[in-house]
């Protein structure tokens, strides 16, 4: 499965490149940007050279360092800024998108830019000042922006209605009862599961997240934050990014032979949850959808989880009922 969420990732931003290339958005020399704490940023810093652009990567400042060497070892560019509200004009997708822009105004400015402002006029040639050379994040021959916007781009979903669902179909002969999947973006949830509930409506699918899930709380509240966010009781800071199923990513790794990130042991979580909900007798897929080699510093560091009290306490998973 490692192997599909990856593949499907890859089409998702090469599909997303070629649109992109076709209609004008992006040329080569061109920048993508994207604000990405996980896959599909490291996806893109492998896509993009094949097509001749950069790569510009905004991550939260608190995610494991392995990330940011990942992502720049792939020759992307990577700009980490502080945990905000999605609302906030800092939060890092509001900050990629804000650099796809500045992309093409800096291109503009010097008579790089080959695609056309929003009122349709191609701009004339400028001048690099010595100030915009210092404060700009790009190169001097960048041909414009072009922000990848995985929350919203459509081909998310559709890599996966028509790349891992009929393939998880396929390799399991159509026998399965159950699929489960933490979201980020919510394209694989949302696209594996309208292609199995497609060809069986029996399958059910289900969501896992972290507790304070913004998604968790949309469906059973109505309102994408937590009780104890709620206006008066706001938190500090409570938009730190520190995922639960610390217990069960040693487990596999000890029992199972398989080294996973804090996404892929949400993902196992769930289907155990989901395996004693249903009970014996079916066939539930989740998928591995990151290794634990981006969190060595993080959930894989005795003296990170001490300091967050994530130590894990369980030597098996007492921690799931399961003795």
């Amino acid at each position: 499965m490692w192997l599909t969420i990856l593949f499907s990732l890859l089409l998702i931003v090469t599909c997303g490149h070629i649109k992109a290339l076709e209609s004008g958005q992006l040329a080569p020399g061109g920048v993508v940007t994207e604000g990405s704490a996980g896959s599909t940023a490291i996806s893109l810093a492998t896509v993009a050279p094949a097509y001749g652009c950069k790569c510009h990567v905004v991550i939260p400042d608190d995610v494991a360092i392995e990330k940011s060497q990942i992502l720049e070892a792939l020759g992307a560019t990577v700009e980490r800024v502080r945990p905000v509200s999605i609302t906030h004009k800092d939060h890092y997708v509001n900050v990629a998108r804000r650099r796809a822009l500045e992309a093409n105004e800096f291109a503009s400015k010097h008579g790089k830019y080959i695609g056309m402002d929003a009122d349709g006029l191609v701009p004339a040639n400028g001048h690099i000042s010595e100030e915009e050379k210092q404060n700009s994040v790009f190169s001097s021959n960048c041909k414009g922006g072009f922000f990848a916007d995985q929350f919203e781009n459509l081909a998310n979903f559709r890599a996966h209605y028509e790349g891992t669902g009929p393939e998880i179909w396929e390799q399991t002969s159509g026998d399965l009862h159950a699929f489960v999947a933490a979201a980020g973006t919510g394209g694989t949830l949302a696209g594996v599961s309208r292609s199995l509930q497609e060809k069986s409506p029996n399958i059910k699918c289900f969501l896992i997240d972290p507790p304070g899930s913004g998604l968790f709380n949309k469906i059973t509240r109505g309102v994408m934050y937590t009780r104890e966010e709620a206006e008066g009781r706001r938190l500090k800071n409570p938009f730190d990014t520190i995922t639960e199923g610390i217990g069960i990513n040693r487990y596999l790794l000890k029992n199972d032979g398989l080294f996973v990130g804090s996404s892929s042991a949400m993902n196992c979580v769930g289907a155990v949850r989901v395996a004693q909900s249903i009970g014996p007798g079916h066939t539930i897929v989740t998928i591995l959808c990151d290794s634990g080699m981006r969190h060595l510093s993080k959930f894989y560091d005795s003296q990170y989880l001490s300091q967050h009290g994530l130590t894990p306490t369980a030597t098996g998973l007492e921690f799931l009922g399961i003795s």
